[in-house]
């Protein structure tokens, strides 16, 4: 069966373009003008991803995102916005909101069929090629074959990307990434995709993960360099154990 993908956008002419593209590419669309049940609809069919326009009738596209990232059923869905909002504080607030991606118009047909495949892509479960496909690191439990994290024993929702540059960064333990070496890590060849952005996801991970996101025990900012993942007192040896089972 097709991924299915939900289509906010208020102008009928960009919308009938995005869903005869999209249909294409060989997804299935459903396609609103407006809120109205959008959130009802999804909750009985599940979607595969939401592309979301701002400013629409009825309703703000920022705010119908945070509501899906609250919605525990639909929480994990990736979210791309499609809008004309083209301000770097716009971008970062959709950002910060829980989105994946954030395309502004005018946009190329061949562009955003690309993001949405990247985006898709991120959200497919890895097949495990060696090692164990969970870490257990103090009070987190990583599972990449699941994607599902814990913390405290407490299951944690989190976007694919969030999950994705989590897990990469804890199964590197002690090692500094640059923000543009998380880039092609995480997201490959989306380039689109810009070095706050980085900044953006990792302050949303410490929000799930830190008892302090401000004082971080685990995710940490390397001055000039990046960011970089540390294991608590007393566990190094984890952290080699962790490298030899994920190289």
């Amino acid at each position: 069966m097709s991924q299915v993908i939900f289509v906010l956008e208020d102008d009928a002419d960009i919308r009938r373009l995005v869903q005869y593209q999209l249909e294409g590419a060989g997804y299935t669309v459903r396609a609103y003008p407006a809120m109205g049940t959008i959130v009802q609809d999804a909750e009985r069919q599940r979607p595969a991803l939401f592309l979301l326009d701002i400013m629409v009738p009825g309703g703000d596209g920022l705010d119908l995102c945070r509501r899906l990232r609250l919605n525990t059923s639909l929480a994990s869905v990736p979210i791309i916005f499609l809008t004309a909002r083209a301000a770097e504080n716009d971008r970062v607030q959709g950002l910060e909101l829980g989105a994946d991606d954030y395309i502004t118009k005018p946009f190329a047909m061949r562009e955003l069929l690309a993001r949405v495949k990247a985006v898709l892509r991120r959200f497919e479960r890895p097949e495990q090629t060696g090692g164990s496909p969970t870490l257990k690191i103090d009070t987190l439990e990583i599972d990449g074959s699941s994607m599902q994290l814990r913390v405290n024993n407490e299951l944690v929702t989190t976007t694919a990307t969030e999950f994705r540059l989590l897990e990469y960064l804890a199964r590197h333990p002690g090692r500094v990434f640059s923000r543009d070496h998380l880039l092609d890590a995480v997201w490959g060849d989306a380039r689109f995709v810009t070095p706050r952005s980085v900044d953006v996801y990792v302050r949303r991970i410490r929000e799930k993960i830190e008892v302090d996101p401000e004082v971080p025990r685990f995710l940490k900012t390397m001055r000039g360099a990046g960011y970089r993942f540390d294991l608590p007192k007393g566990r190094e040896g984890m952290g080699r154990a962790l490298e030899t089972a994920t190289e």
